[in-house]
């Protein structure tokens, strides 16, 4: 996010991705299918308010959730409690995922390590992108998996991204019962390849005046040689980039990039 927001404006937004991922993107099941995979425990990156690691830990995985954001971290919490986790299934670190340690010993390495649903996007610059696979690489033990998706917006997403604001959706908060509208807009800065994205979300009680919050973000567009090419670099066995969560292939068209690497 572009400047860290209060501990009240933190904790909205992390209730309102939550709300805004209502509909699911359709990546539960290949992370599934590579957690069973998988041979040891289980890392996520970015991992927001769980919305992946707590149904993996449901299943029966041990996970490490890891997130810079506290306030989506206590969300995981709620959510890891009202699915009735044992608190040994699941543990969450607070941290800068650019900076995590070597797990030690080296027999405490990860069988998968993930970043999920553009969250390599958010890191801001190609070197900062390197870096987070190279921190896949680092924390898995060999034959460990590493995988990230990111989109891959076409000329016409592109196009559109000049600043003109769009209606997204208008939802139930199914806690307060408040109705929320999101509105956005986003600019394509060609030069640096990044996107700038506005999130703002009125909430309000029908017939009430809304409150508003705004999420801005940078995004960075990092495209699928760029991701095999970092995890070569991390010295990662490129399995697959792969077209989508499916993992068809790579073609044109494609509004997805799915990375699927090994360690030696």
């Amino acid at each position: 996010m572009i400047g860290p927001p209060d501990a009240a404006t933190a904790r909205a937004l992390a209730r309102l991705y939550d709300l805004d991922l209502q509909e699911d993107p359709g990546d539960l099941d290949l992370y599934r299918a590579l957690a069973d995979r998988a041979d040891g425990p289980i890392l996520e990156l970015a991992a927001g308010t769980g919305r992946l690691a707590v149904p993996l830990a449901a299943a029966g995985h041990v996970i490490t959730a890891v997130d810079i954001d506290e306030a989506m971290l206590d969300r995981a919490r709620e959510r890891a409690t009202d699915a009735g986790l044992a608190p040994e299934a699941l543990r969450f670190i607070q941290a800068d995922l650019l900076s995590l340690p070597e797990p030690e010993p080296p027999t405490a390495r990860y069988g998968l390590a993930f970043i999920a649903l553009n969250s390599i996007m958010l890191l801001a610059s190609r070197d900062a992108q390197r870096a987070a696979i190279r921190t896949l690489a680092t924390q898995l033990g060999p034959g460990g998996i590493a995988a990230v998706d990111a989109w891959l917006p076409d000329a016409d997403d592109l196009g559109r991204f000049d600043g003109r604001v769009f209606h997204e959706w208008i939802r139930e908060d199914p806690a307060s019962g408040a109705l929320v509208t999101k509105t956005g807009s986003a600019i394509h800065d060609a030069t640096s390849g990044s996107i700038v994205l506005t999130a703002v979300f009125d909430e309000a009680p029908q017939g009430e005046a809304p409150r508003r919050w705004i999420r801005q973000d940078r995004l960075r567009l990092i495209s699928a040689d760029e991701l095999a090419a970092f995890a070569e670099d991390a010295g990662l066995r490129v399995e697959m980039v792969a077209g989508g969560y499916d993992l068809t292939p790579l073609g044109y068209g494609a509004e997805r990039a799915v990375l699927i690497a090994e360690r030696p």
